[in-house]
């Protein structure tokens, strides 16, 4: 099941990551995760640092929120503006055998910290998107709706999301008949006719439901 979105005028903001930085915690991280409740293609997270010092007008004035609620246009401008804007950023991810090795709640924890390590400076606090990273030491907050309530999290939503599907439009042509660059992995009625047709194929989650039933007939 989707998360229920927020009002339509909800904006993030930067009240969650100030509480860290009044704190004195400046390397503030949020996180957040593509591709979760897709049948096919990896899990994808990002993290992304604002600085405290910097002007953030140009990402709020631009409408920096939650992916889903974007257009894929307006995405693909956003992320360079993120990439730009931000302090730090990187993005971690996970393949579909790892996600049916591991399940998609640790495989996602596993590409947020992947996302983490791969920082060009280390966090020093971490804002999430629902989830908890009981590895990680560092003080962190998961925040219900993060992407839709913290900048720096609906930044990290924006990257995770465009960088998925650029890898999902690539793989339509080294596996066709499938239509990922429609449907991006996810389980709408084409993709399940497709794999009706032709079985599943690598990079699909063979743990998940829809596939296990398939794989059985």
């Amino acid at each position: 099941m989707g998360k229920r979105i927020l009002s339509a005028s909800q904006r993030p903001t930067l009240v969650f990551e100030q509480r860290f930085w009044t704190q004195g915690y400046r390397f503030v991280a949020g996180l957040d995760e593509a591709g979760r409740g897709a049948l096919a293609g990896p899990v994808v997270a990002a993290a992304v640092i604002l600085s405290p010092e910097a002007d953030h007008e140009p990402l709020l004035a631009a409408g920096v929120r939650d992916s889903k609620l974007l257009t894929p246009s307006r995405r693909d401008r956003l992320f360079e503006l993120v990439r730009q804007q931000a302090e730090g950023w990187a993005v971690g991810l996970v393949a579909a055998s790892e996600i049916d090795r591991l399940g998609i709640v640790a495989a996602t924890q596993q590409a947020m910290g992947l996302a983490l390590r791969q920082l060009p400076m280390p966090p020093e606090a971490l804002l999430i998107d629902y989830l908890r990273l009981p590895e990680q030491t560092l003080p962190q907050q998961p925040i219900t709706h993060g992407d839709q309530l913290s900048l720096s999290i609906a930044a990290a939503s924006i990257l995770a999301k465009v960088t998925r599907d650029q890898m999902l439009v690539a793989y339509e042509t080294a596996y066709p008949g499938y239509g990922f660059a429609r449907h991006k992995g996810y389980g709408t009625e084409a993709h399940r006719a497709a794999l009706a047709h032709l079985g599943p194929c690598v990079l699909h989650r063979r743990s998940f439901r829809p596939l296990r039933e398939a794989l059985q007939t």
